[in-house]
């Protein structure tokens, strides 16, 4: 097969598990592959499927609570401060709603003798996943897979060089307690739906249709088989109620329309399919092309895993584990993946993506599989306008306005604030309680002030007026929550006039060690809160020179002048970077031992990426501290997760 080594995963053995599954999508819908020749699985998702309805968790208490905080912290009493939290502050009840698989495809084929020749490739040109072997007696199968974005629909192409040949069963199943029902409506489609049980929550549908050229296509229990066909055609749609309201079971099936109940020739029903499908995904796709001269001595034809293999080195060998490795092509493979990852994962009119992209098998997966805004879903999103896919990031906003109406009163019953606040998580329903009882991430406020630096963002990479227009009171609202929240501190500005900090703040997800000698996570501030707030507050500033008297709030009215005096007051009282004793840059706003000096967060360091207060050419000094910071992180075990890695790189 003549495909391009930078621009195709492929591998000669089926996925061992999830993880080495090849995910395909379109935005809303996903799947996982694990390319079993004689038995395929494919764990499905559908991006509005999470565990119930909408809940108010404030907790009632948590005004009184901050207040009672912010006196044990001047009184350096941080270990009361925290049972505080604890007991006033979290979410009633602390989680909430988690993300959840719609269910699995099974197919079962039947050929003779064992799978030769096996391959299992991504192509990422196309988007199209295929599985090709031949079995004992020479003929030759090949699969397609791909999530169609017109279409909306998940399409399973089986084919083989030798008439009559395709034979295999397919059947959709999920957990008994989850799942509604699973049979037959028509002769070739089986209807399987369920929800996630309360009142509000989210109901789902999947339509599973079977069309084959020649042979016979029946249903058996829940499943769909075909026997002796030369070619057949699977086709999944996935509706929910939130997308489609009460209507999801006759939308699920509406995917199926005349065109493809009336096809007469399913092989030319499955090519403009495929064609509708690469027209679609090239658009975005084809935008960039990034290339680097091979390198690797012919190595680049090697399956995908073994490149990776041979990338490592040769930890056995003492000769060979410092001899240097090369293989360009492999970066270029993994900027292209990344590219279709996006795609593939967020489009407009889905949600953006979670912890996982849109790819879970878990009933409960790690963290809920939501949004950790303190780093996580921002850094999903770093790539994409600087890759020429800017649409790819306008489901983040969606989300963010849907916090927002969440967020104006958790900030004001919480907090006695006006705006909106987010802390560290959100729920698809834009959930902006406290999430977790986990003190070093569940009290941090600065989540709408993070995400609402995207919009900005967005503009200077588009330089759309009218996005900027549109989503600009999302920037204003969280600025207005920090005018009221910020306090004074015991140190001064160039003015004279206190910094102003938020309190209680916590540094993502790092402790330290109080005077008393205890772990503390609560303090007055830290970097990371000036830093993301330099920017907010100065992008809230450029965006007023553009718009003009056009900076409206969400309901067209124009925002004030004094507002606009508080956020310059505000912008000129954030406390400036300092160093600490050995050169690194200060993570709190004094100078304390740190728990673990080589924590996975360098929260610290955003105003060197993704932020803008430190760089070479403006603050030399700063950008030096900023490498002691690094390497100091490294030397004590830092980069220890994949996503922290990516952020040291």
């Amino acid at each position: 097969m003549n495909k391009s080594t930078d621009e195709l995963l492929w591998y000669t053995k089926e996925a061992s598990d999830f993880n080495s599954a090849l995910p395909v999508g379109n935005g809303r819908m996903g799947a996982m592959l694990f390319g079993g020749a004689a038995k395929e699985i494919f764990k499905l998702n559908e991006d509005s499927i999470y565990s119930g309805g909408k809940r108010n968790r404030i907790n009632p208490r948590a005004y009184e609570g901050m207040q009672e905080i912010r006196q044990l912290l001047a009184e350096e009493k941080i270990e009361e401060a925290e049972k505080i939290a604890f007991q006033k502050m979290q979410g009633v009840p602390p989680n909430a709603r988690h993300y959840m698989p719609l269910g699995e495809l099974t197919m079962y084929h039947g050929f003779t003798g064992k799978a030769r020749e096996y391959r299992r490739s991504l192509d990422l040109r196309d988007a199209v996943a295929r599985v090709e072997f031949h079995d004992d007696a020479g003929v030759s199968y090949l699969r397609e897979v791909f999530v169609s974005y017109p279409a909306q629909l998940l399409v399973i192409s089986v084919k083989s060089d030798t008439p009559g040949k395709i034979d295999f069963s397919a059947a959709l199943d999920g957990r008994d307690d989850y799942y509604d029902d699973n049979r037959p409506v028509e002769k070739n489609i089986i209807l399987y739906t369920g929800g996630t049980g309360s009142r509000d929550g989210i109901f789902f549908a999947a339509g599973m249709m079977l069309l084959a050229k020649n042979g016979t296509v029946e249903t058996i229990g829940n499943a769909l088989q075909v026997h002796h066909a030369d070619e057949a055609l699977l086709l999944i749609s996935m509706e929910t109620s939130f997308y489609q309201g009460e209507d999801y079971i006759q939308k699920a099936l509406a995917r199926f329309d005349m065109k493809i109940r009336g096809a007469r020739d399913i092989s030319v029903l499955a090519e403009k399919l495929k064609a509708q499908h690469i027209e679609d995904y090239q658009s975005l796709y084809s935008r960039v092309k990034f290339s680097l001269k091979d390198n690797s001595g012919g190595a680049s034809a090697l399956p995908t895993d073994q490149r990776i293999t041979r990338l490592k080195g040769n930890a056995d060998d003492d000769k060979e584990c410092h001899k240097l490795i090369h293989d360009n092509q492999l970066g270029v493979l993994y900027f292209n993946y990344g590219r279709y990852l996006m795609i593939a994962a967020s489009r407009p009119g889905s949600q953006p993506m979670n912890l996982q992209g849109i790819w879970n098998e878990d009933m409960w997966p790690a963290w809920g599989c939501r949004f950790t805004i303190n780093i996580n879903t921002e850094m999903n999103y770093w790539p994409v306008n600087m890759t020429s896919l800017s649409e790819c990031e306008l489901p983040l906003f969606t989300l963010l306005e849907r916090a927002y109406k969440r967020g104006l009163e958790v900030a004001q019953k919480m907090y006695g604030c006006r705006g909106y606040v987010i802390h560290h998580n959100l729920d698809f329903w834009g959930d902006a309680a406290p999430q977790d009882n986990w003190l070093p991430g569940t009290y941090w406020v600065l989540g709408a002030a993070w995400l609402a630096t995207h919009i900005w963002e967005h503009f200077e990479y588009t330089q759309n007026k009218d996005f900027l227009k549109r989503y600009y009171y999302l920037m204003h609202e969280a600025c207005l929550f920090f005018v009221d929240f910020l306090q004074p501190c015991d140190l001064t500005a160039s003015d004279g006039k206190p910094y102003l900090v938020i309190n209680p703040s916590v540094s993502p997800e790092n402790s330290y060690v109080t005077k008393a000698g205890q772990v503390g996570a609560f303090t007055e501030g830290c970097e990371m809160d000036n830093m993301i707030l330099t920017d907010l507050f100065t992008f809230v500033q450029k965006s007023r020179k553009i718009l003009g008297n056009e900076v409206c709030d969400d309901k067209g009215k124009s925002y004030k002048e004094a507002d606009f005096e508080a956020f310059d007051y505000v912008l000129k009282h954030l406390k400036k970077p300092e160093l600490n004793k050995d050169g690194s840059l200060m993570e709190w706003n004094t100078e304390v031992p740190e728990v673990e000096p080589g924590h996975r967060h360098i929260s610290h360091l955003y105003g060197l990426y993704p932020g803008h207060s430190i760089s070479l050419e403006k603050n030399p000094e700063l950008a030096e501290a900023a490498k002691k910071t690094l390497k100091k992180r490294l030397e004590n075990g830092g980069g220890h997760t994949g996503w922290s890695q990516a952020w040291i790189i």
